[in-house]
């Protein structure tokens, strides 16, 4: 029991994943989400969830090779903040 409870009060306190950095813009000048989308999927990426995280729009996927993809984008200019690409 003692074990058990250490091994959670440790994953309690591990850091968390750091998240992407996007510039704040005010919601008016977010892109609309649907534009958004459909810019993200000419850019080659396959869209399997979207999402808002903090000031930026996420997305889980594949990019253009296939591989699985998560990508976090600048809301306004849809400009790469951060990319997470299977090896």
């Amino acid at each position: 029991m003692k074990n058990a409870i250490a091994l959670l009060l440790s994953l309690a306190c591990a850091p968390a994943f750091a998240a992407a950095n996007c510039t704040k813009h005010s919601k008016v000048e977010w892109m609309p989400e649907a534009d958004a989308k459909a810019k993200i999927e000419s850019m080659g990426y396959k869209i399997r969830k979207f999402k808002i995280d903090g000031n930026c729009y996420e997305i889980y996927g594949h990019n253009k090779e296939g591989k699985k993809a998560e990508v976090y984008f600048d809301a306004k200019t849809l400009a790469v903040v951060k990319a997470e690409i299977e090896r």
